[in-house]
């Protein structure tokens, strides 16, 4: 074997490594991301849930300064309640997109580390 197979054998390993270390770090951190993906999808449904029990007990009587009328169309009262939770629906799509994006970036992660494997095996 010459010495600059060798040196090409040393660096697939060690970005193989890199690959795998990256791997646990974002395997770690997914846990989380799931934890507060469910947090946030519970809490803007918890949300919505009373603001429609007040919305149809004539509970709420204005939003955004502007009067609710009573009493609301039957079709009208799920898009007021979700309008209403406005934070609580943004902050469940953050963490639904950072649960998305980090399993994005684990499987682009895993498919580098294949192409290394494989790269690997052919210098050796």
């Amino acid at each position: 074997m010459d010495m600059k197979n060798n040196d090409d054998i040393l660096t697939s390993c060690r970005r193989i490594e890199s690959k795998i270390q990256e791997l646990e770090t974002h395997r770690e951190s997914i846990l989380d991301a799931a934890t507060k993906k469910a947090t946030t999808l519970s809490e803007y449904r918890k949300k919505k849930a009373v603001t429609v029990l007040k919305l149809r007990n004539k509970m709420i009587p204005s939003f955004e300064g502007i009067v609710i009328s009573y009493p609301l169309a039957v079709t009208l009262v799920d898009s007021i309640a979700t309008g209403i939770c406005y934070k609580e629906l943004l902050y469940r799509h953050d963490a639904e997109g950072s649960y998305k994006g980090l399993v994005t970036i684990i499987d682009s992660i895993k498919a580098e580390l294949n192409g290394l494997q494989s790269i690997n095996k052919h210098l050796e």
